[in-house]
């Protein structure tokens, strides 16, 4: 597996990335990949690096690039609930900076970028995002119906509010297969009803699903949350996604 570390151009200034791909040369379908609100970090980058062994070029960026290059805050080696706290109070002003008109700019950043790399394909790509990762995934798939083949997200953040530019309310321009992978309380019935009926309408394939005795960051190895059991289900749900829609076969 080859890894490398890149430096995204962007309206913003640049925005480092890492990237994972198989070695031997050739092209292989793109992934975006958004890391949840903890940022690039080990974990992301073995999560990155087991995806690429499967055949696929993954680029991780630094959503957060407009504060610095990452690590943006110290995040320790194990995220438990007593460092929760203080690394929220000092990251969630900075995601909520993430206005939806920066994300379409780094997401039109973020997949020219990818798409004009040596080893990716031609064909369409797949966004995959964890916890506030998932949010920006969908928001680059609804701006990039033509590019975006698959999105996949995982304790996703807010994807349902009553703001005009909620995340659900682009729905309608997508064309995408959707997964979510939910613990539970990610999000209320209510919520995931108003976002189910949005594909439904769109016409949408997708397929949402409570993964069993999980609790939201349900995927990350470094923090209490994690379950290795669920883990495994999100392969299990992701890898045939991408085969499906990223595949020549």
């Amino acid at each position: 597996m080859s890894t490398e570390t890149l430096q995204i151009p962007t309206p913003d200034g640049p925005a480092d990335a890492f990237a994972a791909f198989p070695d031997g040369g050739g092209r292989h379908p793109g992934v975006l990949l958004y890391p949840d609100a903890f940022g690039v970090r080990p974990v992301i980058e073995d999560r990155a690096r087991e995806l690429a062994g499967h055949g696929y070029y993954v680029l991780v960026p630094n959503f957060l690039h407009r504060h610095g290059p990452a690590p943006v805050v110290d995040v320790p080696e194990h995220i438990d609930a007593a460092a929760r706290p203080g690394l929220f109070a000092r990251l969630m002003p900075m995601i909520e900076e993430l206005t939806p008109a920066r994300v379409r700019a780094d997401a039109d950043a973020y997949l020219r970028f990818l798409t004009a790399r040596p080893g990716v394909g031609a064909g369409p790509v797949a966004t995959v995002g964890y916890c506030v990762g998932a949010v920006l995934a969908l928001r680059t798939a609804t701006a990039h119906p033509d590019r975006v083949a698959a999105v996949a997200g995982f304790h996703p953040g807010q994807l349902v509010s009553d703001a005009p530019d909620s995340p659900h309310r682009g729905v309608p321009e997508l064309t995408a297969e959707v997964h979510l992978g939910l613990a539970e309380g990610d999000m209320t019935d209510e919520a995931l009803t108003e976002f189910t009926t949005a594909l439904d309408a769109a016409g949408v394939d997708y397929t949402t699903e409570l993964y069993p005795d999980t609790v939201h960051g349900f995927t990350m190895p470094d923090t209490d949350a994690f379950s290795p059991t669920a883990l495994q289900r999100h392969w299990d749900r992701l890898l045939p996604l991408l085969h499906r829609t990223l595949s020549d076969d």
